[in-house]
């Protein structure tokens, strides 16, 4: 190899490193994500920073065809409405032994329009069919087909402020989590409601979860009860799980 390319080589890989040093430092900036103030928690920003600046923000997984539909497991499940385990929701139950014909969707934070949905008015909304592969956290992989409408257009309809920056969501199970708003208005990020060509099953997650294919797994949150929209970071603890994990 030529002396001037070794140069060039080892000139691109100081570039590269400074710059992702510098997202580091930057973490306290607006744009970063939390780090609950664990330095461990750094690795949450320069898996964010990074894939934020390297990759194309709205770039698209890949998609399947229906050959492709596996197996798809439901493990770490636990059933709110099922009085005997931890995370029971009386709520939940009640709206499960009557089909969930009475249930809806609380939106409200930061957001012109805050209200509910019901499962019928989201279904007015021009839904999304995509086949995708699910990356678990403990290894495994899976694809189904997602059936439900775009994130994004849901929060368009609710009226999302100018200064919003996050979208929580709460389910009923207790579990919060959120994404930042270039992946809540990502193509690909749905709020499902079928699966496979069926309503959404309870074992994964019925009537509605959250899909989001840009990260691992259990972003992707189940039993979805309230969409909560907010200028700041919520801070709900550490549950000892990545808060960004781009894939």
């Amino acid at each position: 190899m030529k002396k001037n390319n070794l140069l060039n080589r080892r000139n691109a890989i100081i570039t590269g490193v400074s710059a992702l040093g510098s997202l580091l430092l930057n973490g306290c900036s607006e744009s970063s994500p939390p780090t609950y103030g664990n330095i461990l928690r750094m690795g949450d920003m320069l898996t964010y920073n990074a894939h934020r600046t390297l990759l194309p923000g709205q770039s698209l997984v890949k998609e399947y065809a229906h050959r492709d539909i596996s197996s798809f497991p439901a493990t770490g499940t636990t059933n709110p409405g099922d009085s005997s385990r931890s995370g029971f929701s009386e709520d939940y139950e009640r709206f499960h032994r009557k089909a969930f014909a009475d249930w809806s969707l609380k939106v409200e934070g930061s957001v012109k329009r805050p209200g509910s949905y019901s499962m019928t008015h989201l279904q007015r909304f021009p839904l999304r069919k995509q086949i995708t592969r699910h990356t678990c956290e403990e290894g495994w992989t899976a694809i189904a087909e997602w059936t439900g409408l775009p994130l994004r257009v849901l929060l368009q309809d609710a009226g999302i402020l100018p200064t919003a920056r996050f979208v929580n969501f709460i389910a009923y199970d207790g579990y919060i989590d959120s994404i930042d708003l270039l992946d809540s208005f990502h193509p690909q990020t749905i709020l499902a409601y079928g699966m496979n060509g069926r309503n959404l099953p309870v074992q994964h997650g019925a009537p509605l979860r959250l899909r989001v294919e840009t990260q691992i797994g259990y972003k992707s949150m189940k039993y979805l009860q309230k969409i909560v929209v907010t200028d700041e970071f919520m801070d709900n603890g550490d549950y000892g799980w990545a808060w960004y994990t781009g894939i």
